[in-house]
């Protein structure tokens, strides 16, 4: 594709991207485009319960062997699930690559999901539910997304509920792997010291001789919702409260100013409009933030707050002050050339994590079918004009939607 990055597909469908890089370690990771709004209504958190299952048996490793055999060499495999895709990923050293490869080809391919460790493995399930019913900032963004895309594919919590989980199975995970994890939504990413010849050869050797499989189903966009506002009574020591609206989905133009938006707004650094107003002049909240995440066909932008309960209506006035800001006043010439420069150090920093590069390239070229170069992507932020992001705030920030846990 480019000298940054090398790509091919393999007979059955599947792809694969690679970026050589001095370094001693080697990561690679199976990236499927199925998640949990590829359940059907009877199988609400099955995807992140079979992400889980394939860690238990293959074909040709018991669950303690495919928990051993990287950890023996000092490296790693690990999986997560989130709406749209699961990913399962190693690390290890250069030299023992093949043996990574290898291990995820077994067990995307060839788990068996007994029953007798999926018994075990929901009890963890269950304790994992429980670990986020005890975090009220975890649980107002999911309750959130759930009201947000209510009837919908991605209105359901990933992790599902008891009750759901219960009726899951083997045969029901053998099902949904059939069903969701087909060759030509899979992407193979690596990234190590290997030459992009013999890291082909490797994927041809573990992932080729896997059967041709195509989606036979369609995704359904969400439909339009009407705003909200509603309150939820919890035995919490401060009120959390999440503002919120859909956003642009991925593959939408206006989702590149409406990033650079966010990250001026309630981004990471400590100069974001909501961390020098809400906690620094006033000391508010220890903890506000804004965030934007993309979907294959929505969105979701969402600005999060913690307070005393006597401070939550001063922060929501705040809030709403700088979002009157941002859709009535355009950035000067100075505040946005600092924005750009501020947004593209930290995609610069953030690309010194080969692990987290690795599988933001494997996942665009999922779902673009190409992957934009650094230099490619800082010419179209630094293309973004005021007005544009501008624009995106009034369309975004226009018809909110409040959920508060008191």
């Amino acid at each position: 594709m480019t000298e940054e990055f090398y790509t091919y597909r393999l007979p059955n469908g599947i792809r694969g991207i690679h970026r050589q890089v001095r370094s001693g370690v080697a990561r690679c990771a199976l990236i499927v485009n199925a998640g949990s709004r590829d359940e059907l209504p009877t199988e609400y958190g099955l995807a992140h319960f079979a992400e889980h299952g394939l860690f238990k048996g293959t074909e040709h490793r018991k669950a303690y062997q495919v928990n051993c055999r990287l950890e023996n060499l000092g490296g790693e495999l690990n999986a997560y699930t989130t709406k749209e895709d699961t990913t399962v990923h190693g690390t290890v050293l250069r030299n023992d690559f093949s043996k990574a490869a290898e291990l995820i080809s077994d067990v995307v391919f060839h788990s068996t999901f007994p029953d007798k460790e999926l018994d075990k493995e929901r009890e963890v399930i269950y304790d994992e539910i429980n670990t986020y019913k005890d975090s009220p900032m975890d649980m107002i963004y999911d309750t959130f997304e759930d009201m947000l895309f209510e009837g919908s594919e991605l209105g359901h919590n990933i992790l599902g509920c008891k009750r759901d989980l219960e009726r899951h199975n083997s045969e029901a995970m053998h099902r949904f792997v059939e069903r969701t994890h087909t060759t030509d939504q899979m992407i193979f990413a690596s990234i190590g010291n290997i030459s992009p010849k013999r890291i082909e050869q490797i994927a041809e050797r573990y992932f080729a001789g896997e059967p041709a499989s195509s989606r036979t189903y369609k995704r359904v966009a969400p439909a339009p919702y009407k705003a909200f506002e509603k309150a939820i009574n919890r035995h919490t020591h401060q009120t959390h409260c999440i503002i919120g609206n859909r956003a642009y989905g991925i593959m939408e133009k206006k989702r590149l100013p409406f990033s650079l938006l966010t990250n001026i707004l309630g981004g990471p650094c400590a100069n974001s409009r909501l961390n020098i107003n809400v906690r620094e002049r006033n000391g508010l909240s220890y903890n506000v933030e804004a965030s934007y995440t993309a979907y294959s066909d929505s969105g979701i932008a969402v600005i999060y707050f913690s307070s005393e309960h006597e401070n939550a209506d001063h922060c929501r006035e705040i809030i709403e002050g700088e979002l009157h800001k941002l859709k009535n006043t355009a950035l000067t010439s100075r505040q946005l050339a600092q924005a750009k420069r501020q947004f593209i150090a930290q995609m610069a920093i953030s690309t010194e994590s080969n692990e987290g590069y690795m599988l933001g390239v494997g996942r665009s070229l999922l779902v673009h079918g190409e992957v934009d170069t650094l230099e490619e992507v800082y010419r179209k932020i630094n293309a973004v004009t005021a007005s544009q992001i501008m624009e995106t705030a009034n369309e975004i920030w226009n018809n909110n939607s409040t959920l508060i846990y008191i």
